[in-house]
């Protein structure tokens, strides 16, 4: 008997629709059909409109909060699963929950474990994400877990820039590793910012490590919400004497009144992924598209070749 080789398919949650469009059209296929029907209360119920039998599945969709992004994530799942999909990759620019990856007092969950464990169950066999919070969230799947980073990206947008005494930034101690490997790639210094919270959110202290006198800085994180910890480190910089602030952030939350700090701020410019859809525009932000990067990516795996020519850092 002849074996079948199917062609992959791609399917988008509606948080990530165009994003998805954008991923379908770089890798060369036409996204799958979906509709969604919803109740008046609220509950919805994604269906599949053809054939998904024996097929490789990729389904975009980041799971930032609220939390019916991860539950129309879980739902296409299990719906792929019930629906005999071969295989079921979930495409996850952004991977939601996933600054609750440890216990860091009494008596509070692991919710990065938890949506883990909920995705295998929900019927993913392979997850492909892009700079997650914390690393070792990883070994929270026993599924395959590509995790791109997005200095593919950024790294080639600021050798292009050529700015002069060049330093990379961290805005706070956890974020000094990828700090440092950015400025390993790009041969240049680095600063850390040491900062002290009251709670979630609002930050009591910021102290600077290192000099910026004179220097173009770029600050280095994988998110920006409230947008408190980026605008705080660049007023602090200029304020030490620095020539000009800049910041990239792979995944733009941008909370609350985060766009309003941005353009009172002394950023020059954010630079951010398309991973989540800008809620407003603003004259201080640049998106960057890592639709190329996860078309490759999901090209590569549905093929079964390597992907580690994606990894920068």
């Amino acid at each position: 008997m002849t074996k079948i080789k199917t062609k992959a398919k791609i399917f988008a949650c509606s948080q990530s629709q165009v994003l998805a469009e954008k991923i379908a059209k770089a890798y060369g296929e036409d996204l799958g059909k979906i509709i969604t029907s919803t109740y008046s209360d609220g509950e919805f119920q994604p269906s599949f409109e053809e054939s998904v039998r024996g097929a490789r599945l990729f389904i975009i969709g980041s799971t930032n909060p609220s939390s019916e992004n991860l539950m129309e994530m879980l739902l296409m799942l299990d719906a792929a699963k019930r629906a005999s999909a071969r295989h079921i990759t979930a495409v996850m620019p952004y991977f939601g929950w996933a600054r609750q990856d440890r216990k860091d007092k009494p008596r509070v969950p692991i919710a990065a474990k938890l949506v883990a464990k909920m995705l295998e169950t929900a019927g993913a066999t392979r997850i492909i994400t892009m700079d997650l919070h914390a690393d070792q969230i990883q070994g929270f799947f026993e599924k395959p877990v590509d995790h791109l980073f997005a200095s593919t990206i950024f790294l080639p947008y600021i050798q292009k820039m050529g700015l002069d005494n060049l330093t990379i930034a961290s805005p706070d101690m956890g974020g000094s590793k990828r700090a440092y490997a950015y400025s390993k790639a790009l041969e240049s210094d680095v600063v850390i910012c040491y900062k002290q919270r009251a709670k979630a959110n609002v930050i009591s202290h910021m102290e600077l490590i290192g000099d910026v006198t004179g220097k173009n800085v770029v600050l280095v994180d994988d998110m920006v919400d409230t947008a408190g910890t980026l605008t705080k480190a660049a007023d602090l910089m200029m304020e030490r004497g620095a020539k000009s602030v800049r910041a990239i952030c792979t995944h733009p939350i941008l909370s609350g009144n985060a766009y309003e700090k941005i353009e009172n701020s002394q950023l020059e410019e954010l630079i951010v992924t398309d991973s989540i859809p800008l809620s407003q525009e603003s004259n201080k932000i640049t998106v960057l598209s890592c639709a190329e990067l996860f078309a490759s990516v999901m090209y590569n795996v549905h093929h079964n070749q390597s992907i580690s020519s994606k990894f920068v850092m």
